[in-house]
């Protein structure tokens, strides 16, 4: 068993107080977590979640959101996306030399998500790369990574697929 650090974000009715959401949260199995309700309509879940793996403990843990709060909509987890300054912090580097280690390795470096002003990357694609230049990768935060990103991608393809939210055009 491994302690995974996650955090999960979901879309949740107004009407729900804080203290009701605690309640609903703690019963349904959520008490390994920290609870953040800053942004209205918004609540923020910070796991430390013991499991086998960390597919087990994100899902069982978007499972347990969802029997407590049947009208929560996951909005995202993390750690999935990053921009040059969480991957400098990540590795104790400058903010500067993250993003000369990114220009000068374009070849090997992952390619972005999004690029522009704020480029953002898949944290599992960098921890990757990062593992095969031989650089220490703590492996429970590379394997929630990946489970992330696989949550996130599998919610976007899903939300894509549903008529209601396509684009007229």
């Amino acid at each position: 068993m491994s302690a995974y650090e996650f955090t999960l974000k979901f879309a949740i009715p107004e009407g729900l107080d804080r203290q009701t959401l605690e309640g609903r949260l703690f019963e349904g199995g959520c008490d390994d977590a920290l609870i953040g309700t800053g942004q209205k309509g918004r609540l923020a879940l910070s796991f430390v979640r013991e499991a086998g793996a960390a597919r087990e403990a994100v899902g069982s843990a978007i499972r347990d959101v969802r029997n407590a709060i049947p009208e929560a909509r996951l909005v995202e987890a993390a750690p999935d996306l990053v921009g040059v300054t969480d991957m400098a912090d990540l590795f104790e580097f400058s903010r500067q030399n993250m993003r000369k280690l990114v220009q000068t390795h374009r070849d090997s470096f992952p390619l972005p998500l999004h690029e522009g002003h704020s480029s953002l990357w898949h944290l599992a694609d960098v921890l990757e790369w990062f593992d095969r230049q031989g650089r220490t990768v703590d492996p429970t935060l590379h394997e929630v990574a990946r489970e992330s990103m696989q949550v996130n991608v599998a919610r976007e393809t899903a939300r894509l697929r549903r008529p209601d939210d396509a684009v007229a055009g």
